[in-house]
């Protein structure tokens, strides 16, 4: 029972019941609408028609309500009549003032003594005629009435009845609904048809997605939805689906790389750290040196919570984005210049830092745009050759500043530039450089400024590589001014 409802409550039969009742409805409704109107104009023009053909009877029949019976005027009068009911269907009544019928033409009552009604007298003799439907007391069957009085120096001297059976007209009615049904089966029949074919080509894509829904539940991601039939907005929803499924499928992928990546970079300082510890436990290092390799593991472990601590902060800039204020560019180039002190002195570089003396103002998020300076010059200072120049360079334009982090080294190769900035990329010429590294300062500093909507460009040519990136300056430079920062 469960399965049958579930059926019928599907968008299919949903569009189809719909679509049924509306044309069902409509064709009701204009059937009915139609009958009435119909119906009243043909009555009405019908009882018009009788009551003309009686007035017309009338005036021939005076001769004969005063009491001029006569076998040729009776003759006359019976011949009128008679063609009259020929040429319209109608019978007619010919009777005195009381009602009593003294001529007809209908054979039914040939040789019986009929009298009309009370209320069909009475209607003729103060309102001048009588409209009605019904048996009149004489007929068995119901019949359509129309009398008119027969007037003598305005003294109403006999009455005229005109009578039809109701039963032909019903014959013209039953004509009708037969049409009617027939053309009312013919057209649901066609709406069904089309209504059916619409909706089963409108719901085919529609359990498409359904089912590719499903297979993404499960994991895959390669189900992607036909569109080359599809104009409409179902056309629309399928090509959304499928660039969703797109952004799926990589999300997934770089879901995939990350967990290896991080599976790979966090095994070494592990192994490493269980290795030593297992050997000092199980007497395999001598006491003798226990110390160095300790101070082995102290620095894997601090490795292994900077890499930790790398990634959280990646997660942090991802989710909780920036905030826009001004503050001083230059300030926070000479602050990542002396964090970097040490390290400079170690690899006995000399610093070419070309910052404006005067203030530069830039909006963006002070600690995180010192973050990007701070990790180009630590990646420029690690790669940079032992007494070469390390260069730090502020440049202003007309609406942004350019900073500028250049060493002397190894030249990049072209085809390695675009994987510089990805998560745990290293490029195999400084492995052996870079063996505290994790591959993922470059994308913390690209992450940073993609959140400003910044850019960054690479070059690497003859052993010099630099990292520019620009960063919105909070009062654009005119002219004069930008020479001058120059």
């Amino acid at each position: 029972m469960k399965k049958i409802k579930r059926r019928y409550n599907s968008m299919y039969w949903q569009q189809f019941f719909l679509t049924s009742g509306l044309v069902l409805l409509t064709l009701v409704l204009l059937g009915v609408s139609f009958f009435a109107l119909s119906h009243h104009h043909t009555m009405t023009e019908k009882r018009s028609e009788m009551k003309t053909r009686a007035e017309l009877v009338a005036r021939f029949s005076l001769e004969y309500m005063k009491g001029e019976s006569g076998s040729d005027v009776q003759e006359d009068l019976r011949n009128l009549a008679g063609v009259a009911t020929l040429m319209s269907d109608v019978n007619f009544l010919i009777c005195n003032e009381y009602g009593q019928v003294m001529l007809t033409t209908d054979e039914r009552l040939v040789g019986k003594a009929v009298t009309l009604p009370g209320e069909m007298v009475s209607s003729v003799l103060n309102k001048g005629v009588y409209e009605g439907m019904g048996k009149a007391g004489i007929y068995e069957q119901k019949q359509v009435l129309v009398a008119v009085p027969v007037v003598d120096g305005g003294k109403t001297v006999g009455i005229v009845v005109a009578v039809m059976d109701a039963a032909e007209l019903m014959e013209m009615w039953n004509s009708f609904l037969g049409l009617f049904l027939m053309t009312a089966a013919i057209v649901m029949t066609v709406a069904f048809v089309t209504s059916s074919l619409i909706s089963m080509r409108q719901l085919q894509p529609i359990r498409e997605m359904v089912q590719a829904t499903r297979a993404y539940g499960a994991g895959n991601f390669d189900t992607r939805i036909c569109t080359a039939d599809l104009t409409d907005e179902i056309g629309e929803l399928a090509l959304s689906f499928n660039n969703m499924a797109d952004s799926l499928a990589e999300t997934e992928r770089q879901r995939s790389d990350f967990i290896a990546n991080i599976s790979h970079e966090l095994k070494t300082p592990m192994t490493t750290i269980a290795g030593y510890t297992d050997g000092i436990l199980d007497g395999t290092i001598p006491p003798a040196k226990e110390r160095q390799y300790l101070q082995i593991i102290s620095d894997e472990s601090r490795r292994l919570s900077r890499l930790v601590r790398r990634m959280l902060d990646i997660s942090q800039i991802q989710s909780l984005g920036i905030k826009h204020n001004s503050f001083d560019l230059c300030e926070s180039m000479r602050l990542s210049l002396l964090s970097m002190e040490q390290r400079i002195l170690q690899r006995e570089l000399d610093v070419d830092a070309q910052i404006p003396d005067d203030s530069v103002l830039v909006l963006g998020d002070n600690d995180l745009i010192t973050q990007v300076i701070y990790n180009l010059l630590e990646n420029a200072t690690k790669f940079a050759a032992p007494g070469s120049t390390l260069h730090l360079g502020l440049e202003c334009g007309a609406e942004k500043a350019v900073v500028t982090v250049r060493n002397q080294g190894m030249t990049i190769e072209p085809e390695e530039i675009p994987l510089l900035f990805e998560r745990f990329h290293k490029s195999d010429k400084s492995r052996s450089a870079d063996k505290d590294g994790y591959g993922l300062g470059l994308y913390v500093v690209k992450t940073i400024l993609d959140q400003h909507k910044e850019s960054i460009t690479v070059t690497s040519e003859d052993g010099v590589t630099a990292f520019s990136f620009t960063i919105q300056l909070a009062h654009p430079l005119t002219l004069t001014e930008t020479d001058k920062k120059h």
